[in-house]
């Protein structure tokens, strides 16, 4: 399962993160490092919004 950051555009792999995933979880791109948010998990992907870290 993956997801595309919104922040890079690039696809991030998921698969090696603990399953299942669920929302509200916070994941880190792979290729910027930046925190993602999962705001809904469903068969045909996942979805996230960059993760507010009160910067």
């Amino acid at each position: 399962m993956t997801l595309i950051c919104p922040e890079c555009k690039n696809s991030v792999d998921l698969s090696a993160l603990p399953q299942p995933l669920v929302k509200d979880q916070v994941v880190e791109c792979n290729h910027c490092g930046i925190s993602l948010l999962i705001l809904d998990v469903v068969d045909s992907g996942v979805t996230a919004e960059v993760a507010d870290e009160g910067k």
